[in-house]
């Protein structure tokens, strides 16, 4: 079975130069890499034993299911991986891949190593990101070359995935109308769900991200999420993106307001400080940030219960 990687462009020029490079390293070459650069040129890459296509979107472009879609739409693979610009492919991946999509149909999710700051500066050693990558405390491990199956199409992350070319399609790909800020993502997972193709979890087809300062929950992207959460809302009847929405409450961000969500005001500096990955992590964590959200504001209404005592007690 052949197959292509698709992956979106926009920075990061390092990132994608070890992808490629990983990807040179790959046991099974694809059959060609397809790159969607949201900018307004061409990037120079590193050469490749296969072919290396770009679709130049333009630099005002920000919908990353737009971007993905014009990518796929350029593979001639008939399964497509697609891989965010900041990941490593394993050498294995692709051929994990192939026979994952042997075993059954649906989409495949592999394993996301997360590296250190500077895990990259001195060239790909896969045997060192195997010893020291973290995978996230989300996903659980399935034995190599298992499949699990997916309960929550929730879960559903377009950093690192797999799917047959003829289901994208059949699928529409992702929704376009979507801001680019997990909203397409969900959206994914919930149209999976809807025509009953699966969502597995695969042991293998590792990924290595690398390091990046990020924020999570993304509160840099804030008037985005709430549109993409709008749309989800109006689009399937159910909430999404809960987690997020629920610290941006707790940070005095946004409130319900009915069937919808409404701005209270900008995020400040301290809002990023609070969500901005930290040197010392290999990935930012949303259940970190709403833990500790979570905490404090028990602690405020402890606080205020033991003062209003204090009072009726004078």
């Amino acid at each position: 079975m052949t197959i292509s990687v698709c992956t979106v462009a926009r920075g990061r020029d390092r990132h994608l130069e070890n992808l490629i490079l990983g990807l040179r390293r790959s046991a099974r070459p694809p059959r060609d890499l397809v790159v969607a650069v949201m900018q307004g040129r061409r990037l120079r890459l590193p050469e490749a034993s296969f072919p290396v296509r770009q679709v130049v979107l333009g630099k005002g472009e920000t919908s990353l299911a737009r971007a993905r879609n014009a990518a796929a739409r350029l593979t001639t693979g008939r399964l497509l991986a697609f891989l965010d610009a900041d990941c490593i492919p394993s050498p294995t991946l692709l051929d994990d891949y192939v026979g994952a999509a042997t075993l059954g149909t649906g989409v495949f999710m592999g394993e996301v190593g997360f590296l250190a700051r500077g895990a990259t500066d001195h060239g790909l050693d896969f045997a060192r990101f195997g010893a020291e990558a973290v995978q996230h405390e989300s996903r659980p491990t399935p034995a190599p070359q298992a499949l699990e199956p997916v309960e929550d199409g929730r879960a559903f992350s377009a950093l690192n995935f797999a799917i047959r070319a003829a289901d994208f399609a059949a699928l529409g790909g992702f929704d376009e109308a979507y801001a680019g800020s997990g909203g397409e993502e969900a959206d994914f997972g919930r149209m999976l769900a809807e025509h009953h193709v699966p969502l597995w979890w695969l042991g293998g087809a590792t990924a290595y991200h690398q390091h990046h300062p990020q924020h999570m929950p993304p509160v840099h992207r804030l008037d985005a999420v709430l549109a993409d959460a709008a749309r989800f809302e109006r689009k399937w009847g159910q909430p999404a993106m809960e987690q997020w929405l629920r610290a941006f409450a707790l940070m005095g961000l946004v409130k319900r307001e009915g069937d919808h969500w409404v701005k209270l005001r900008e995020p400040t500096e301290s809002d990023l400080a609070l969500t901005r990955q930290q040197e010392h992590q290999p990935y930012a964590s949303s259940t970190q940030v709403l833990h500790w959200l979570e905490e404090r504001a028990v602690r405020r209404i402890d606080s205020g219960k033991k003062a209003g005592k204090s009072t009726a007690a004078a």
